[in-house]
């Protein structure tokens, strides 16, 4: 006979992480006072195993110039929230205003 496998521990090893209500409101009044000024043209939000991610453009057809992950808990030592520039991680943290006070101090794009 075989190994029986329980359907409900598959569910929480898939668990999929998302932007709720008030991050994602935090995160588009961010975007939209930069595309008001003429910073950002275009954003996407993808949902990876483990992290959910808004990535922001200047141009739609480039790569994002920032991207903003939500990350299991679990998963990471860094933060629950992470801004990465290409690569790069720039900042982390567990409170996602504190974290986007980051782009108040104007970061340069180039």
């Amino acid at each position: 006979m075989g190994t029986l496998f329980s359907l409900a521990e598959g569910v929480h090893r898939r668990r999929v992480v998302s932007f709720d209500r008030r991050e994602l409101g935090t995160l588009l009044d961010l975007y939209s006072r930069r595309v008001s000024s003429g910073e950002w043209r275009d954003y996407a939000i993808d949902f990876r195993p483990g992290m959910a991610i808004f990535s922001i453009f200047r141009h739609s057809a480039e790569q994002p110039l920032y991207a903003i992950a939500k990350i299991v808990p679990a998963a990471t030592r860094a933060g629950r929230y992470q801004v990465f520039r290409g690569p790069q991680r720039v900042a982390a943290g567990d409170d996602l205003k504190e974290l986007l006070q980051l782009f108040d101090k104007r970061l340069r794009l180039t």
